[in-house]
């Protein structure tokens, strides 16, 4: 990220997104995920070293999110990407 600080880089790409091989970010967008997915992942990741289970309730929020959506618009809806 050119032009960044070592402060604004921990701002938008903190440790506990920098784990294994690939950022969480990268991970999601190169899965086209949508908000609720990706905020699922993002919490899973992060959970053990930032907001314990905190951070776990925060998916399970967005996780029955995303079955009462996939519930409304049909549950084998599989390729529905824009909720």
């Amino acid at each position: 990220m050119e032009g960044y600080t070592l402060m604004n880089k921990n701002i938008i790409s903190p440790d506990y997104y920098q784990r294994g091989d690939i950022e969480v970010t990268d991970f999601i967008i190169d899965q086209s995920m949508s908000f609720l997915e990706g905020n699922i992942v993002k919490y899973l990741v992060r959970y053990k070293e930032k907001s314990g289970i905190e951070d776990l309730r925060k998916a399970r929020w967005y996780l029955e999110k995303l079955i009462e959506e996939q519930v409304k618009h049909g549950e084998n809806n599989k390729l529905r990407r824009n909720i």
